[in-house]
């Protein structure tokens, strides 16, 4: 892939990330990669998440506090945000 490409991508990534959560560090921008790509393979492909789920219940764990983590994430930078405006 051109680098420059990648590297534009890896901002869009990293922004996506800011919004979402509120933070952007390398770290949570690669759980934000990985909850984004189970998110579409689940919606695109449900027999398939519920296959590996079955078959990976560790990961199946793993993923559902990703999920739990991102949401609360988000929910807490949407109440920063509503104080905000209301200031």
């Amino acid at each position: 892939m051109n680098p420059q490409v990648q590297s534009e991508f890896e901002a869009l990534v990293e922004k996506f990330t800011e919004l979402l959560t509120g933070h952007s560090s390398p770290e949570m921008v690669e759980k934000i990669k990985m909850w984004s790509v189970y998110s579409h393979i689940h919606r695109s492909m449900p027999a398939l998440t519920s296959h590996w789920n079955q078959a990976h219940p560790e990961g199946k764990a793993a993923i559902r506090e990703l999920f739990e983590e991102v949401r609360s994430l988000n929910l807490e930078l949407k109440e920063r945000n509503k104080s905000t405006e209301q200031e």
